[in-house]
């Protein structure tokens, strides 16, 4: 605990003290009633900060262990604060948040009321990044009683803050998508194909094929019996992320509405933060995440794979509340990592771990002619188990020349021109995947989650899996 002064205790020594002093400079017979007066405050100021100390004891404060929330959008927690005393007090208090959160004050007036043991108090930030963070404490000043002093403690907290990827944008855009009106967003769509889950037998029917029919139980029977087959419901999604070197990528931001609201409503004397960019990292994420929602609505079960030159985390296919938590727990603290990606180890991972096949939606990059050599050389391990599906965000300016008819002068003309000539080895790239029955996608920055889900309804539709 620390004894601060205030402004009253200067005033009252330039009005008590200096004055004092004087008169008995100027007026030596006036030598004890200036000590009388002077002796006063200092015991006056002492007895002060006895109190002031006091008052502050037995001042607690709580919040919960854990708090979840989102990037970039605004957050409130309770903050519970002890008075033992059960006696109105005032005073300040501030929470030691870390660097990468806003907040609307960096301090607050809390007024106790009388005869209440714990109070409550909703705190309001904004985490401008994803990740785990610790709140490690809150710093309380009260006033003395006669107003010379500040008290102030240090109170410790153990609180853990997650912050996860805002869905709310994302969300929003596919919004349909996630009503309860049918197999697929607003419309129930009629299946095409007979599905691959056996159902049960039955007699055979003229007309049904040869490849229908089931010939041990015919050779038991000894009449033809039909396999009769269902459309699956269940199936297996998993998003492989890569999280090398490339996914480090910055990428141009999409900040939710309520962002700006909330930094103008900041107060004045609020640090100045800076925003950490977007990389691609973070798109990845945050489509993997809503790809997930979509799954679970669909009655698919849904895991996350991710890796490096080494594999990081995995998370078997299931599907409900928890499970999704669990996946989203486990790719909140992802950063990126300054290696090249092994396609080789990842690949002969879910070759032995995957036997059931499923959807993989591979988020990866590319661009790289060394990577994306390796990449064709390992896909073969699983492409002809598993239904694969590429995706990578285009590198800025990587795009068809004719594209964008805005180029100001020749040096932006080359620019085209190099960005062209990337743009068709990627080109060239997705055809060489196709011949081995992979799909390979060119992904919008902006669309990202909505063209992720688009083709995960496309494969459910069409029964390619």
């Amino acid at each position: 605990m620390v004894i601060v002064p205030r402004n009253g205790l200067l005033f009252w020594t330039a009005a008590v003290v200096l004055p004092f002093a004087l008169l008995a400079a100027l007026e030596p017979t006036a030598l004890s009633v200036a000590a009388v007066a002077i002796l006063g405050l200092a015991l006056a100021t002492f007895a002060d900060a006895v109190a002031a100390r006091r008052r502050l004891s037995g001042v607690n404060l709580a919040v919960a262990p854990l708090v979840r929330m989102s990037q970039d959008r605004e957050a409130r927690f309770e903050v519970r604060i002890q008075n033992p005393s059960q006696r109105a007090r005032a005073l300040r208090l501030a929470l030691v948040l870390p660097r990468e959160f806003q907040s609307r004050a960096l301090e607050t007036e809390v007024t106790l009321p009388e005869e209440t043991e714990w109070s409550r108090l909703d705190w309001s930030c904004r985490p401008l990044k994803r990740g785990q963070y610790r709140l490690a404490g809150a710093c309380v000043e009260m006033p003395s009683p006669f107003g010379f002093w500040h008290a102030r403690k240090r109170v410790p907290l153990a609180s853990e803050l997650r912050v996860y990827p805002n869905l709310l944008s994302e969300r929003k855009d596919l919004a349909a998508l996630f009503l309860h009106r049918g197999a697929f967003g607003l419309h129930a769509q009629r299946q095409i194909g007979k599905g691959r889950e056996f159902e049960k037998l039955r007699e055979y029917v003229p007309g049904d094929g040869y490849d229908e029919i089931h010939w041990k139980a015919t050779a038991r029977r000894g009449r033809p019996i039909t396999k009769v087959f269902q459309i699956e419901r269940t199936q297996e999604v998993y998003v492989v992320i890569d999280a090398s070197r490339l996914s480090a990528r910055p990428m141009a931001p999409l900040r939710p509405a309520n962002a700006a609201a909330f930094t103008a409503a900041a107060a004045d004397d609020a640090p100045a933060l800076t925003v950490p960019p977007t990389t691609t990292l973070e798109r990845f994420l945050t489509a993997a995440l809503v790809l997930g929602l979509a799954a679970e609505q669909q009655g698919d079960l849904f895991g996350v794979l991710t890796f490096t030159d080494k594999i990081g985390g995995f998370i078997r296919a299931r599907n409900g509340k928890s499970h999704y938590s669990a996946c989203r727990d486990a790719l909140y603290t992802l950063e990126p990592q300054a290696v090249t990606p092994d396609y080789d180890e990842v690949f002969t991972f879910i070759r032995l771990r995957l036997r059931r096949r499923a959807l993989l939606v591979i988020l990866t990059a590319l661009d790289d002619p060394v990577v994306a050599e390796s990449f064709v050389k390992n896909i073969p391990l699983i492409c002809r188990q598993h239904l694969v599906l590429v995706n990578m965000l285009p590198p800025p300016g990587v795009a068809p020349v004719f594209s964008d008819g805005n180029v100001g002068n020749v040096d932006g003309l080359y620019e085209r021109l190099g960005g062209h000539l990337r743009w068709q080895q990627l080109r060239e790239l997705g055809q060489v995947l196709k011949r081995r029955g992979v799909q390979f996608t060119l992904l919008k920055n902006e669309r990202l989650s909505s063209q992720l889900v688009s083709q995960y309804i496309n494969v459910k539709r069409r029964q390619v899996l």
